[in-house]
């Protein structure tokens, strides 16, 4: 696939998205390399597997490549990206390496969207997995059938998420796509919501005349293009002018169903194992996909049921002795702040709901800051820490307290992490759920919460 590159090196390699990559070109028997500024799970896991990995970046990391790949993160005057142009080296972006893995596989699909691409990719995995097509796979998160963020498949399919952020969906070309809604997000990227909207429309159309797009008509967003989309597409939500829909949803805790309505026909009950509204809507988005694929409506709803999730999508970690549920959540956006919340109160008897909130860079809080405080105010109790800053500087004025000063919730405060085990032993009582949420390192605490609550917590 890539003639002669056999030696590829990754600079930003414990990346999620990138990890999966580098791993599926290893299992297709190239010789892989890489460089992050920390170690983590994602690098542990790739020295076990062969990889070489270099923590810290230095021109003297790139060694006998044929290739460099680097992630949107990593800045162009990166001294490793410097060296391999001056030894001549092709030097690419991610999302153009993931552009060139999608002609793997005659079937190539791409699944996009603000919210929902690791679930819903993951989703129609496990449908392709079940109907034996064999799938390859490369998504942001560790699907737990696979304990893996991707798949290497012998069948004829390979699924990938389309990323928004810096436009890098604009460089895969794939036979399907999803777009499961669209939200105004990456302010450092996007001037506005209309310049996102376009991105996703331009990606819609890109799809050749005789492949098939899958959108959410519910989003206004996305209805709001519709008109200005030049390729097929199928439509998916709720409203009766869906072509594959949902009637009479029920929550139980992790159990949702629902009544799968295809062009107007009743297929009867599907299960989940997997709670709320979005998760039905990304398990429409997966059907869709898996009918063009010409995959029997029983053997989709059997891959349905057997899905488990994503790791820390709405991640049940721990239940105490005293029954306190503790969750481990990537909401890092306001919406999905206000889906996760929807799930614990429609599926959970709960006595008091207590938020655990990272927020996950300065320029998303600057933006999102007051609808952050919005939908957090639906738990009882929040508890704010310092703004993860990833990739980004810090902006003069921009803190956690303007999130804080907002919120309605009694008893909300801005805490160190590190003392957020101490102070969920004082405030947290039987019947209780905690929700550990944010994109950053906030999941780092989850086990200390489970194990000083039930050292210390009187039952």
């Amino acid at each position: 696939m890539l003639g002669k590159r056999k030696n590829i090196h990754f600079i930003g390699i414990g990346g999620i998205g990138m990890s999966g990559m580098a791993e599926l070109l290893h299992n297709l028997g190239h010789t892989i390399s890489g460089s992050d500024i920390l170690e983590s799970g994602r690098t542990e896991h790739l020295e076990k597997i062969g990889i070489n990995i270099k923590i810290g970046h230095s021109k003297n990391n790139i060694g006998e490549s044929d290739l460099v790949v680097y992630s949107s993160a990593v800045k162009g005057d990166n001294c490793e990206i410097q060296e391999s142009k001056k030894m001549d080296i092709p030097v690419i972006k991610r999302a153009e390496m993931l552009g060139e893995l999608l002609k793997v596989k005659t079937n190539s699909i791409a699944v996009a969207g603000t919210h929902g691409k690791t679930t819903t990719a993951s989703m129609l995995s496990i449908i392709l997995k079940k109907s034996n097509h064999k799938p390859t796979l490369i998504v942001g998160g560790i699907v737990q059938e696979f304990q893996s963020n991707t798949i290497l498949g012998d069948g004829d399919t390979i699924i990938v998420e389309a990323d928004e952020y810096d436009r890098t969906l604009l460089s895969l070309k794939p036979t399907m796509s999803v777009v499961t809604n669209i939200d105004y997000e990456h302010s450092d990227c996007y001037s506005d919501l209309s310049s996102l909207k376009n991105t996703f429309l331009t990606f819609i159309n890109s799809t050749p005349f005789y492949g098939m797009n899958v959108i959410c008509y519910d989003d206004p967003n996305i209805k709001s293009i519709i008109n200005d989309i030049k390729r097929p597409y199928i439509k998916y939500g709720k409203t009766i002018e869906c072509n594959i829909r949902y009637e009479n949803p029920s929550y139980n805790q992790t159990n949702s169903s629902f009544d799968l309505i295809i062009d107007n026909n009743n297929y009867g009950e599907c299960k989940l194992q997997v709670p709320g509204e979005h998760n039905i809507l990304n398990s429409l988005a997966a059907i869709s996909i898996a009918r063009e694929l010409n995959i029997p409506i029983d053997v989709i709803k059997q891959g349905l049921y057997n899905y488990k999730g994503v790791k820390r999508r709405f991640e049940i970690k721990y239940i105490t002795n005293n029954n306190i549920t503790i969750v481990d959540d990537y909401a890092h956006h306001p919406s999905e702040i206000n889906a996760t919340i929807a799930s614990a109160k429609s599926g959970w008897d709960i006595n008091n709901l207590i938020i655990v909130f990272q927020p996950h860079l300065y320029s998303r809080t600057k933006e999102f800051y007051k609808e952050f405080s919005s939908a957090l105010s639906d738990a009882d109790i929040v508890l704010l820490t310092d703004i993860y800053p990833s990739r980004e500087e810090k902006i003069d004025g921009v803190n956690s307290e303007l999130i804080l000063d907002r919120l309605k919730s009694e008893g909300s405060l801005l805490i160190a992490k590190d003392d957020i085990p101490k102070k969920l032993v004082e405030i947290s009582n039987k019947d209780d759920m905690i929700i550990i949420m944010g994109a950053g390192d906030i999941s780092d605490i989850t086990d200390s919460v489970y194990n000083k609550i039930e050292k210390e917590k009187i039952r």
